[in-house]
């Protein structure tokens, strides 16, 4: 006999950032449905899920639907806290709507604590339309046992921080950085903490400008303008395996640095994702990926 008192909510796990099933970036999405959520659920849920982000998709107003209505509210939520801006998580809700809900909108608007973001159908990629995050250089002295910990010896030829995105730190290293020396790289996430406590950094992206020569290509041999990968202990994320709201930052950096607006980027975790980035003229940026749902069930709570 069903228990009245239980509540059922739809559920899906979504790889965002590849076309291939336990690749890219997972995250959950909750359809929240008619069920008005508190903040500790939503916090207890992610931390269920145990993913680097859970995504909570609201209606709007009473007559709204999943599958037809083109506005939603949305909030993402690490194992640890409420977080203002994820990208692959927003890739995976906009899968979960186009694909298995079958909303026919060609674009989708999402409120969200970084404004109103959208995500529309490019053929097989779902393109999210988010703001742009200027970086600005910082004194990497105070920073020197955090770098320690997360690139050791590593040479690093910039050093910068996004305050906008919540506090990113932007390790770039050396042009002579190989993919495999960044690939190698084994950050102590522990003395990363122990090394800055205070409450202004989200996570720290290590990033390498792309050649042929250091080993930047795809599987196709096309070369990848800059490759990347991110770390976030602070929020509970060792590392996460592609972030879209990372490449809002990127994107700004890398325009300044390589003169051009378009990018094809690789964020080069264990799972790995490929991204197309375009900064637009109007202070936005267009992140494109692929998604795949391989999760789907009712969370009772």
């Amino acid at each position: 006999m069903a228990d009245p008192d239980v509540k059922r909510l739809p559920i899906f796990q979504v790889d965002a950032f590849t076309d291939k099933p336990f690749a890219g970036n997972p995250a959950a999405v909750c359809l929240l449905e008619d069920v008005d959520l508190t903040d500790e659920h939503q916090q207890k849920i992610a931390a269920e899920m145990n993913l680097s982000e859970t995504a909570y998709l609201r209606k709007l107003n009473s007559d709204d639907d999943f599958s037809s209505s083109s506005k939603f509210g949305l909030r993402w939520f690490t194992p640890t806290n409420e977080v203002a801006l994820c990208g692959h998580a927003t890739l995976a809700s906009a899968a979960t709507l186009f694909y298995m809900m079958k909303n026919p909108s060609p674009q989708l608007t999402f409120q969200t604590l970084s404004g109103d973001l959208f995500a529309r159908r490019e053929g097989d990629f779902i393109s999210l339309d988010l703001p742009e995050n200027k970086t600005q250089p910082l004194d990497r002295e105070p920073y020197s046992q955090l770098l320690k910990a997360l690139v050791g010896m590593t040479p690093i030829r910039d050093f910068q921080y996004c305050r906008s995105v919540g506090g990113d730190l932007l390790v770039r290293l050396t042009d002579d950085a190989t993919r495999q020396t960044l690939e190698s790289l084994r950050p102590d996430t522990v003395a990363m903490l122990a090394a800055h406590t205070q409450d202004i950094i989200r996570g720290v992206i290590v990033t390498v400008k792309g050649s042929v020569e250091n080993g930047c290509v795809d599987n196709q041999g096309v070369m990848y303008d800059f490759i990347s990968r991110y770390f976030a202990p602070w929020n509970g994320i060792a590392e996460d395996p592609v972030t879209g709201s990372a490449h809002t930052v990127l994107a700004s950096y890398w325009a300044k640095e390589l003169g051009k607006t378009e990018f094809y980027a690789r964020q080069c975790s264990a799972r790995g994702g490929d991204l197309k980035v375009r900064l637009r003229e109007d202070g936005r940026v267009d992140v494109a990926g692929k998604a795949t749902v391989v999760l789907q069930g009712m969370i009772r709570i």
